[in-house]
């Protein structure tokens, strides 16, 4: 597969799946930026939850597990600095996107 082909078929599904996860976040107000919360979220702690939706953060746990692999199996097939700089562009899109309902620094 060319490279150009790859990176491509990497964007959109983690695109879709990291979409998703801001998506279940927003609706659980899951600040998923801010230090430690997506540890806590993996960890199954709904204490980070503004709004108990218990339904929606199960579906927001196991798509950020989701998103884990699928991030290790992008990078054996692009590469770290790759996968890195993809991850990143849609971290901010999604960013400009959500305002400011993800958290992290403003």
């Amino acid at each position: 597969m060319s490279d150009k082909i790859q990176t491509r078929f990497w964007g959109r599904q983690i695109d879709d799946v990291m979409s998703e996860i801001a998506r279940q976040a927003a609706i659980c107000q899951v600040k998923l930026l801010d230090p430690g919360v997506v540890d806590a979220v993996v960890h199954d702690n709904p204490s980070v939850c503004g709004n108990s939706n218990p339904k929606s953060f199960k579906k927001l746990r196991e798509l950020l597990m989701m998103g884990l692999v699928m991030r290790d199996k992008a990078v054996e097939n692009m590469g770290p600095a790759d996968t890195e700089a993809l991850i990143a562009a849609i971290r901010e899109r999604l960013k400009e996107r959500m305002g400011g309902r993800l958290g992290g620094p403003a």
